[in-house]
């Protein structure tokens, strides 16, 4: 693969970014690749594991020269940290992100942008219940897909680019308006991980059932839950308060089903109830097709690190 751009800086040097590094570093992507870490711990991690070929203690001086910017930081400090760099930018550098709220992080982000650079959002679909620098590993966006969500204006060279850069990382590009992935997102990413950290507060809650008993006999699903939960906690604050509106719309939806079944159950109607597994089993059944999943036991996770 050829190289795209010269120099790459990733701001945040966590999960998405240390895989980024390593999956440039697979295919050749990038002249240098620079990186910047609040902690001094993530910054020595970074360059000791190969993520990246220099760090930085600010963002700034990370930013400095660089051809592509990502932001790779919790979503609701991603507006500070662009008016951090702005001073940085140089003319005709492009700007990104890997958050996955898109409507408010342009708008954050946006504002704090010169005129003289591209701002081309993105949200690659991929992820661990891991963080940190050390769980970053080169695959981690093969097949997978990332959304662009660039603005009716922005330069189409520029979003060529960056999605030039995304497929070589291996994943599959797909270009949507930011309202609508927020929308799409809440039902397939946000509200899961709601229901699946309240699921695990009620277990936690409940006195008639032990701690022991929750670890021993925990099944798929809840074992399932329970990985969801363990995610980045800053990480999923942000995402809740910086995509209400989806969220609250898709979690009204969900409420409005679960009194449905609710229902169903206080009056033994199997009808309705086989008739709601049977539908959502197809839904399943797609997305094993569609390999984002597997049918393996354990859902293959005893054989791959997955979504």
């Amino acid at each position: 693969m050829t190289q795209v751009y010269e120099k790459v800086a990733l701001i945040g040097l966590g999960l998405i970014a240390g895989s980024m590094g390593l999956a440039m570093k697979r295919a050749g992507l990038a002249g240098s690749i620079v990186g910047h870490a609040h902690t001094a711990k993530s910054r020595e991690t970074a360059l000791e594991l190969g993520l990246v070929d220099a760090v930085f203690e600010t963002a700034v001086e990370a930013a400095a020269d660089a051809d592509l910017v990502v932001l790779c930081v919790p979503v609701g400090v991603m507006g500070t940290v662009a008016a951090q760099i702005r001073p940085a930018l140089k003319a005709g550098a492009t700007v990104s992100d890997v958050g996955s709220v898109k409507a408010k992080v342009i708008e954050m982000v946006g504002e704090h942008l010169p005129d003289n650079v591209h701002f081309v959002p993105a949200h690659p679909i991929a992820g661990t219940e891991n963080s940190g620098p050390n769980s970053g590993f080169a695959e981690l966006f093969d097949k997978k897909w990332t959304i662009l969500t660039p603005s009716p204006d922005t330069d189409e060279g520029e979003v060529a680019k960056l999605r030039e850069f995304w497929e070589a990382l291996g994943a599959n590009v797909d270009i949507m308006e930011p309202e609508h992935h927020d929308m799409v997102l809440a039902v397939t990413s946000h509200v899961p991980h709601l229901i699946a950290y309240t699921m695990v507060g009620v277990a936690d809650d409940l006195e008639r059932v032990t701690d022991s008993e929750v670890i021993n006999f925990s099944t798929g699903g809840f074992r399932d839950f329970t990985r969801i939960a363990a995610s980045d906690p800053t990480m999923w604050r942000d995402v809740f308060l910086n995509n209400k509106e989806a969220t609250l719309s898709i979690l009204g939806r969900f409420t409005e089903e679960l009194f449905d079944l609710q229902r169903a159950i206080r009056h033994g109607d199997g009808d309705q109830l086989f008739d709601h597994f049977t539908r959502t089993r197809a839904i399943r059944r797609s997305i094993v097709e569609a390999g984002h999943d597997t049918d393996a036991d354990d859902f293959g996770r005893g054989q791959k690190k997955d979504d």
